[in-house]
């Protein structure tokens, strides 16, 4: 557990972000609620998987997996509840605490019409990542005992989750399982990367507007007014010349 439970590469990299996170009361609440949500809408689509997959042992193990997911919801949720009361704090939708990601981003993956492979290797990838980020996250929070605890409790499942993922897809799929893990990671990677590139693009709008409305536009503005200034008030005469036909507007 303690080789599978390892932090990510790219969440050591980026712990200094993830202590800042940690480190505020406010943000600490607002990262448990949302992984509240992102575990329970988890344990809905895995649900969902049970239901439609044609194997019997997968269908037992997707909905013990359900279950864990769906628990840990409500752990995030009680929890973080409890931090809130606490503080006396209202929850903010500003800003919710998760800059980074922390969940199993199963919304990547399509439940119906997919293949159990694929789902496999997708959920063996996600819990893999998950394992590694929960163990940052239990590390950061070692100043908050009860916090802590849920960290180690779902941590256990989340490496239960990676290893039976992984044997079920040796399993019925010996021949590629491998080249579907890789598929998977490489899927993650692209989704992220589309997201990434939403988010600078939004940004860059954003920026873009914000200088056109308050550096360009107030220039020209001021010129309209100015050659307002010069055109004279009221109705002015308009000159008649013999040739405009009776019916022109002019």
């Amino acid at each position: 557990m303690a080789t599978a439970a390892r932090s990510a590469r790219m969440d050591r990299v980026l712990r200094p972000v993830h202590r800042w996170v940690w480190s505020d009361a406010g943000r600490r609440v607002r990262k448990l609620l949302a992984f509240a949500d992102v575990e329970t809408d988890g344990g809905r689509d895995i649900l969902r998987a049970a239901e439609v997959t044609r194997d019997p042992l997968l269908r037992r193990l997707y909905l013990a997996h359900a279950i864990d997911e769906l628990h840990h919801g409500v752990l995030f949720r009680e929890r973080g509840t409890e931090l809130l009361r606490a503080s006396g704090e209202r929850a903010s939708l500003l800003f919710n605490g998760n800059p980074l990601p922390g969940g199993h981003g199963l919304d990547d993956v399509s439940i119906e019409g997919e293949a159990d492979a694929r789902l496999l290797a997708f959920l063996h990838v996600a819990e893999k990542s998950a394992a590694g980020r929960f163990a940052t996250y239990r590390e950061l929070v070692a100043d908050d005992p009860a916090t802590r605890a849920i960290f180690d409790e779902i941590l256990r499942d989340e490496v239960f989750h990676m290893n039976y993922t992984y044997t079920q897809l040796a399993r019925i799929s010996p021949r590629a399982y491998r080249r579907q893990v890789w598929l998977a990671r490489g899927s993650r990677l692209w989704n992220r990367m589309v997201r990434l590139a939403a988010g600078v693009g939004a940004l860059m709008g954003t920026v873009f507007l914000t200088l056109l409305y308050f550096v360009l536009m107030p220039p020209f503005a001021w010129l309209a007014r100015r050659a307002a200034t010069r055109e004279p008030e009221g109705w002015a005469p308009v000159s008649t010349r013999a040739d405009t036909p009776p019916t022109s507007q002019y």
